[in-house]
């Protein structure tokens, strides 16, 4: 039998030519196994019991009920990085449009293309437009993450002095991010010395409105705001005073609202930051990806309300997958369960995360009917699934 998925939303179709005839694309949601989703509002949807997986083709996934797909034993998938270039080319784009008034300069034309001297009327108006080089600028990146990353590289090779910010920095961006790239203690570091600011960070308790006019009074004067991240990520009615006050010289956002589009000395965007070909392509193709792994191997990559857990590809007779509650014991009552039934576990890989865990059993025998009741049965059991 086909496993059914749903796309709430168009997905590209270089990620949906991966799925092999195991798949069928549906329309009728009752029926998913997988859904794969971009911008579509999920919090009120009836989820149907069919339902294994989501993966969000992007990042951000505040239109999903985490909580409750967790609950559901339903993995949450989103595609980090897959849109980080496409981001990290606007941030760039951005940073000049705020030192140079490109814009101004271009609305200039489009106003006085009816004027016969125009190349001389440019001579004098130009002045007014005139800005600064970004060369030599001092930039501070909090966050650096997949974006965070790739802007303070490109950044670095255009001659920027770039600073960093990120305690939870890992290995892998560590590794790839350029050795010019000074790294400091705190935010406050970098508000002191930059004269640009761009931060790459996700929305959380502790980030929403992280900044304020604390924050705004520590910066440099006339200092540039590049918030490509989440909207809510700022104190919009802190920034407008500082906005006016010059204390914050430029801000520029990704995020069009009723007081962004009305602040003044603000440069704002449609939400373009993933909005490339290159983007939806590598976003569709890295969620297809996962759904699969997910689904055929029971493997979890890139979830946001489970653990990763990699089992790589069962090489025993048999392969069961337990979403269960992070709570004491349970693996000791997964073996006892499996010795009382005389089967050998080969291989078992185990992770939790906050209060879900999740566990793939390797097995010497084919998993039988009765198992997989007694595993359901148990309590802080949130779904068994036979992959094998």
């Amino acid at each position: 039998m086909s496993v059914k998925v749903n796309c709430l939303n168009p997905i590209a179709e270089c990620g949906l030519e991966m799925l092999t005839d195991q798949y069928e694309i549906t329309d009728n949601l009752d029926q998913a196994q997988a859904i794969l989703v971009r911008s579509a509002v999920m919090h009120d949807l009836d989820l149907p019991e069919s339902l294994l997986a989501v993966a969000r083709a992007g990042a951000g996934v505040n239109n999903i009920p985490l909580e409750k797909c967790a609950d559901k034993g339903i993995v949450v998938f989103n595609t980090p990085g897959a849109n980080a270039n496409g981001v990290k080319e606007l941030v760039i784009a951005s940073m000049l449009l705020a030192a140079r008034d490109i814009t101004g300069g271009i609305q200039w034309c489009k106003d006085n293309k009816g004027d016969e001297n125009i190349a001389k009327s440019a001579e004098k108006a130009k002045k007014a437009f005139a800005g600064t080089e970004i060369k030599g600028k001092k930039l501070g990146i909090i966050g650096l993450g997949a974006i965070g990353v790739l802007v303070a590289n490109a950044a670095n090779r255009l001659g920027m002095d770039v600073y960093g910010c990120d305690p939870y920095l890992s290995v892998e961006h560590a590794l790839n991010m350029s050795r010019d790239v000074t790294m400091v203690k705190t935010n406050e570091d970098l508000f002191e010395m930059c004269d640009y600011l761009t931060v790459h960070v996700p929305l959380l308790d502790s980030t929403k409105g992280m900044f304020n006019k604390d924050a705004f009074d520590k910066m440099k004067d006339g200092v540039v705001l590049l918030n490509f991240s989440r909207d809510t990520l700022v104190n919009e009615e802190d920034l407008k005073a500082a906005l006016e006050s010059g204390k914050v010289g430029k801000y520029v956002v990704d995020f069009p609202n009723p007081t962004t589009v009305n602040l003044p000395n603000t440069i704002v965007t449609p939400h373009l930051g993933a909005s490339t070909q290159e983007s939806e392509d590598n976003c569709a193709k890295m969620a297809v990806s996962e759904i699969r792994e997910f689904i055929e191997n029971g493997n979890i990559k890139n979830s946001v309300n489970y653990p990763n857990v990699d089992a790589g590809v069962c090489t025993t007779d048999g392969r069961i997958a337990i979403a269960h509650k992070n709570v004491p014991n349970m693996l000791t009552r997964f073996t006892a369960l499996f010795a009382k039934d005389n089967v050998n576990i080969e291989n078992m890989v185990n992770k939790s995360r906050g209060d879900y865990a999740y566990t793939i059993l390797d097995i010497c025998s084919d998993s039988t009917d009765v198992v997989v009741k007694e595993l359901e049965a148990m309590d802080g059991v949130i779904r068994v699934r036979v992959i094998k």
